[in-house]
């Protein structure tokens, strides 16, 4: 078992830290307190091909694999998950077309997310369908050549600016199993009947565009289904699959940037005549941090190159979600205790990291699903 990158990974790794260290820390504090997408940073990311890494080359991406993609995404949270998020969500449901999406939507939709003309989304959730994806109402009639759309969504990145989205809606409600209910589909966010409203006054992640988003008969035509009908939840499935390492990444990532905030912090600082970093409790706290940040990345690679290699293990995914998710909420908190009353100012960017961090265990499946994966993982299995 090797846990070396290689020296592409280790180069891709550079290459995002370069540029998040860069670009970053001059516009973080701003864009969180105005709760604005940071467009001019989307596009020069996009130039130097880290949006849509993952979508193959002849597509206009980098054709990385999701151990690169981990990379990046940990390197930009470790410098500011703000500003991270923006960036790694600009392309989020451009997966589902990947795996499972016709040529010719590959050839529509896929190019211009790499050469930034174009933002899009994933609607799943609603105001009464979170974790239950079985219980979504939003519905998509077929009519001739088209499906009429009708339902609302909350709680959905990029919904007010992104070009399109690929909603997952109820297609089939005749039939028996409710796993073969759903479909997606994708969704010009020009249509007419198309609605959003920006969501404001998050806890953290402010200057990522979360939206309500309601549709009312909106015209779609049906070469915009993707993969079969019925095949909705299978698809998503297959999605989170691989969404929830790039979660588990970004938790690992923001951990570590809050260790070295930690770090930092204690050895400036004096109390009783001496470093902070002198004082035993601090040293302890350090200690298991570090182990902990430690532990969480290698889950989260052992995940990232289990899907590389085509295995979907849902229990060590799940473990790897929810425990990065779990540690980057645990050292933020321990860090920003670390910094005594200076890490409760907004000035000192620990503070971003701790309300940010919450919301990793929340979205792409909240831990209690995560946990609930795994029970159920263990208990199929056969022990003597």
């Amino acid at each position: 078992m090797d846990f070396q990158f290689t020296k592409e990974q280790q180069d891709i790794r550079t290459a995002a830290r370069d540029f998040a260290e860069k670009e970053f820390p001059e516009i973080a504090g701003r864009i969180d307190e105005k709760e604005e997408f940071p467009f001019e940073l989307w596009k020069k990311a996009c130039e130097l091909g880290l949006i849509g890494c993952f979508i193959p080359e002849e597509y206009g991406g980098a054709g990385y694999g999701v151990t690169e993609q981990c990379c990046i995404a940990e390197e930009f949270f470790r410098v500011d998950p703000g500003c991270g998020q923006c960036m790694n969500s600009v392309a989020v449901g451009s997966e589902v077309i990947l795996m499972f999406g016709s040529e010719k939507q590959k050839k529509t939709f896929l190019p211009p997310l790499a050469r930034g003309e174009t933002i899009m989304g994933i609607a799943i959730t609603e105001p009464d369908a979170g974790s239950d994806v079985l219980s979504v109402a939003t519905t998509a009639e077929r009519r001739g050549n088209e499906f009429i759309i009708t339902g609302s969504k909350m709680f959905i990145t990029n919904g007010s600016i992104g070009n399109y989205l690929v909603v997952y809606c109820m297609t089939s409600p005749e039939k028996d199993k409710a796993s073969e209910r759903f479909s997606m589909i994708i969704v010009e966010t020009d249509r007419p009947g198309y609605e959003s409203n920006k969501l404001r006054g998050k806890l953290g992640i402010r200057a990522s565009d979360t939206a309500e988003v309601r549709f009312t008969d909106v015209k779609v035509p049906t070469h915009n289904l993707v993969g079969e009908e019925g095949k909705g939840f299978p698809y998503l499935m297959r999605f989170f699959g691989r969404t929830r390492v790039m979660v588990a990444a970004t938790g690992v990532g923001l951990a570590q940037g809050a260790l070295e905030r930690a770090v930092g912090h204690i050895k400036r600082r004096r109390q009783f005549g001496k470093p902070l970093s002198d004082f035993q409790g601090n040293r302890f706290k350090l200690a298991e941090m570090a182990t902990l940040v430690e532990a969480a990345r290698n889950l989260t690679y052992k995940a990232a190159a289990d899907v590389d290699r085509g295995i979907l293990d849902s229990a060590v995914i799940a473990m790897a979600k929810w425990y990065s998710a779990w540690v980057a909420v645990h050292v933020a908190d321990e860090s920003l205790q670390m910094h005594g009353g200076y890490g409760y100012m907004a000035e000192y960017d620990i503070s971003r990291f701790y309300r940010d961090a919450k919301i990793l265990e929340i979205y792409e499946g909240t831990k209690e699903i995560e946990k609930e994966i795994i029970a159920r993982s263990f208990l199929a299995k056969q022990f003597t």
